[in-house]
């Protein structure tokens, strides 16, 4: 099975403009959305790899969580985005039977033991975004997929493609996209405690994300939220493959 759900603009995405540090407007739900014990109403996709409930977030070099300022958000992968140079964000509020049947069965899959049928689904795609700075091709693509059945919700991290994990203005290389202070992959509550890392945060491992998971998918992260909970998480570290392709 394809690890991503369906997204572009034959599945009537919305597409982000191309503006560096840019962000969707604020998107309504029309279901609640349970994050940490809180019902939100919407959102905002934010091109530089987050999914925010209260404001935008434009900022580009990612702070460690938990973040002092309140704001709750998912983070896919935040760091430098310039879909100018290159990509597009896409993002779409879906109650297609067929995906959210797709959605079901991985959801009964990971979690057994929690009753869960899907009945409604948000996909936000960055879909082979440049980093700002770049003098490269190199494009990362990812997904977030929220989903409810109005009491339990769930959101599943999707990473297809990482090539790169830092903008030339968080000190990365604008030859390599690496260096610098690194894409941060998780999720702040805004209560400025309850926070979780994705292994390999804000360091030169979270380029191995394509193969890591807590749910045995490579590339897969699915945690409930509506009461965060982590399971199944590895404990070690994703290991980084030296200039030579020899893993350390």
């Amino acid at each position: 099975a394809p690890l991503l759900y369906p997204y572009g603009l034959d599945q009537r995405d919305h597409k982000n403009p191309k503006l560096d540090d840019g962000s969707s407007k604020k998107v309504s739900l029309a279901v609640p959305f349970t994050f940490y014990g809180k019902e939100y109403q919407s959102l905002y996709v934010n091109n530089n790899g987050v999914i925010s409930f209260d404001t935008r977030v434009n900022q580009y070099t990612p702070d460690p969580f938990p973040l002092a300022d309140g704001r709750p958000f998912v983070a896919p992968y935040w760091a430098d985005v310039n879909n100018v140079l290159g990509g597009d964000v896409f993002y779409r509020e879906t109650t297609d039977p067929t995906l959210l049947a797709q959605i079901t069965e991985n959801i009964n899959q990971y979690f057994p033991e929690i009753p869960f049928t899907a009945t409604w689904a948000f996909v936000a795609t960055w879909d082979h975004v440049a980093y700002y700075g770049s003098t490269t091709n190199k494009g990362n693509t990812f997904q977030a997929t929220l989903t409810t059945d109005t009491k339990t919700s769930f959101i599943i991290l999707n990473y297809w493609d990482i090539q790169w994990t830092t903008g030339a203005a968080s000190d990365g290389d604008p030859e390599t996209g690496l260096g610098g202070t690194p894409a941060h992959a998780g999720f702040n509550s805004g209560d400025e405690t309850n926070f979780y890392n994705i292994p390999g945060s804000q360091t030169e491992a979270i380029i191995n994300i394509t193969k890591t998971s807590n749910v045995n998918v490579p590339g897969r992260w699915v945690f409930q939220v509506d009461d965060f909970k982590v399971t199944g998480v590895p404990t070690e570290v994703p290991k980084v493959a030296d200039a030579n392709n020899c893993w350390l």
